[in-house]
């Protein structure tokens, strides 16, 4: 037998050196977490316990919508200080991680309102930006306080108690559900996406591109897939509320606080 057949190659007993391009992968990295942030917040709202200290959803959804109305009709600065004040007291009862999420989103709308009043403020009218840039601050700030303190299925019960049409709250009650299955279907594929990218990709974009088809094609799925099981167990698109629920003190104290910003925009809200 010749023994160059028993010869190993040199390409094969030679050491490997691989050493692949580094690549920011910083699109898919924030996308991660971005949706993880999303996805943490949804399933911590949806497993929240009902605090003996917080007031009923029904009570909330109510000073909430009131407080923004009242924002939107008032015409003076002292109103809405009394307002803030009242924010910053609710804030106050809350934990950190959640005043930071809170802030956060109230900032940016109020930075991106006063980036739109800007021409507004130089040519003369700097009192309205500033008074329309604290009321989105404010009403930002309300609704995101009831969305961290109140359950979404809570919420949905609410508004079936103020009469809202069965076919809103089908919709807001799916979309949150949907937006937490995709949002876990999109995770998954940012993970397989990230994990298949070795050195550089160029066709990163092209990749994205499919993960926004294939994301498509399975809601598609799922919607039908819904529509099946709803149609099996007799869903004919009524919701009903909750038994009735008692006054606790927290709700009477809300309660309270309530008049007590309605009474201020009697005396206060042209001012």
């Amino acid at each position: 037998m010749d023994n160059r057949l028993l010869e190993l190659p040199e390409w094969m007993s030679g050491e490997e050196v691989y050493n692949p391009k580094k690549e920011k992968g910083s699109f898919v990295n924030k996308s991660i977490l971005s949706i993880l942030g999303l996805l943490s917040r949804i399933k911590s709202q949806d497993t929240k316990d009902a605090s003996k200290n917080n007031p009923h959803a029904v009570f909330m959804v109510i000073g909430t919508l009131l407080l923004v109305v009242l924002l939107s009709f008032s015409r003076g600065v002292a109103f809405l200080m009394v307002v803030l004040v009242y924010l910053l007291v609710m804030l106050a009862f809350m934990e950190g991680r959640e005043i930071r999420a809170i802030l956060k989103v109230s900032l940016i709308a109020a930075l991106g309102s006063s980036l739109v009043l800007l021409p507004a403020a130089l040519t003369g009218n700097a009192f309205t930006a500033v008074l329309i840039t604290g009321k989105v601050f404010a009403g930002v700030t309300a609704a995101n306080l009831l969305s961290h303190s109140a359950k979404w299925n809570d919420i949905s019960g609410a508004f079936k108690r103020f009469f809202v049409p069965d076919l809103f709250i089908f919709v807001f009650d799916i979309t949150v559900k949907y937006i937490y299955m995709l949002g876990d279907y999109l995770l998954n594929m940012l993970y397989a996406l990230k994990l298949r990218s070795v050195g550089v990709n160029r066709n990163k974009y092209a990749s994205l591109s499919g993960i926004g088809g294939n994301l498509f094609l399975r809601s598609a799925e799922m919607a039908g897939e819904m529509y099946g099981a709803m149609e099996c167990r007799g869903f004919t698109g009524k919701y009903r509320a909750a038994k009735r629920f008692r006054i606790s003190p927290a709700d009477l104290l809300y309660i309270g606080a309530n008049l007590a910003i309605v009474i201020a925009f009697i005396y206060l809200g042209r001012v």
